[in-house]
């Protein structure tokens, strides 16, 4: 069932998108399963990740009993507790357990893996949906605010320290998942939640601040292009952009698309090569509707970039190179 005989991590992260709206899901679970027994990973420390999302896809479609023996081997497949995707893994099989009512072994499980809420970015959500399953809000939010103001103590004067918009600090993350389980909750809005709001203001200011490479989106057909970079390669033009949109997408990005230029008018601008010429252009577009080109397609459809081709055979694959 699944497209490729051998799995890259590439592979993995398309399918944790696509997987459940195919039409055999559970088919899905049970190929990751026998890629992973068949070393049919092109990384084999892939293979926690593969049985997680074998699990996760189980679970959904409420098959408990093959949910947890995914999860099982999931966690036994990370060779240290302390690699990334292990806390996942076994806050994964805790939840598990919660569904099948066996609350002690979960609790014993995720309780394990609290000391992580100060270390993982992650493990703030990861965590709390595993208490959630259990109907363990409250807890949840204990363990939540004392890991704050623990992080908050040992900060001091410098709780704003968030980190860039591109990897938030684990505080951030904290204060984020604190606030939405206490809303949950009905509790009173206290001053974490305040610092929160303020926290994620400050981020989405900076977020508005792309990188300097994918700050324009600037798409140039070929014709153009090799006027405007004929010592550079078109095809590596089309995948910066691809993948560019692609990490903007995972970002929760909406309406997103690429800003079709001229050589005539890029060039009117100033030097072609710097990105400040680039993004003064990219701005005098912005404005203009007939310049968009909506991205992404479905994959059936004409790529974006204006080949012919169909999106999955064309531009989709370059944002896995």
């Amino acid at each position: 069932m699944l497209a490729n005989d051998v799995l890259t991590s590439a592979d993995l992260a398309e399918l944790r998108r696509s997987a459940l709206g195919t039409a055999d899901p559970l088919g899905v679970a049970a190929d990751l399963a026998e890629a992973v027994d068949e070393g049919r990973l092109a990384n084999p420390e892939d293979a926690g990740d593969a049985l997680s999302l074998a699990a996760e896809i189980a679970e959904v479609r409420s098959r408990l009993g093959a949910a947890l023996q995914y999860a099982d081997r999931a966690v036994a497949a990370f060779p240290e507790e302390d690699t990334p995707g292990s806390g996942f893994a076994r806050a994964l099989r805790a939840r598990i357990l919660f569904r099948l009512g066996r609350d002690d072994e979960a609790l014993e499980v995720v309780t394990a893996l609290r000391p992580m809420l100060t270390e993982q970015a992650d493990a703030a959500a990861y965590v709390s949906a595993a208490l959630a399953a259990g109907r363990r809000d409250a807890t949840a939010e204990e363990w939540l605010s004392e890991a704050v103001d623990g992080m908050l103590e040992a900060r001091g004067e410098a709780p704003e320290e968030v980190g860039p918009p591109e990897a938030p600090g684990v505080l951030f993350f904290l204060l984020q998942q604190r606030h939405r389980v206490r809303r949950d909750l009905n509790l009173p809005h206290d001053r974490q939640d305040d610092l929160a709001d303020r926290l994620e203001t400050q981020l989405n200011r900076g977020a508005q601040q792309p990188p300097a490479d994918e700050a324009d989106l600037l798409f140039f057909p070929q014709a153009e292009f090799d006027q405007v970079r004929p010592d550079a390669d078109w095809d590596a033009h089309r995948a910066r952009l691809e993948k560019a949109l692609v990490r903007l997408a995972d970002g929760g990005a909406t309406g997103l698309s690429v800003l079709r230029g001229t050589a005539a008018g890029l060039t009117a601008n100033g030097d072609p090569s710097d990105a400040a010429v680039r993004a003064r252009y990219a701005r005098q577009l912005t404005d203009l509707p007939d310049t968009h080109i909506a991205w992404p397609p479905e994959r059936n459809a004409t790529c974006w970039c204006g080949s012919g081709l169909k999106y999955k055979k064309c531009c989709l694959p370059r944002s896995r190179s």
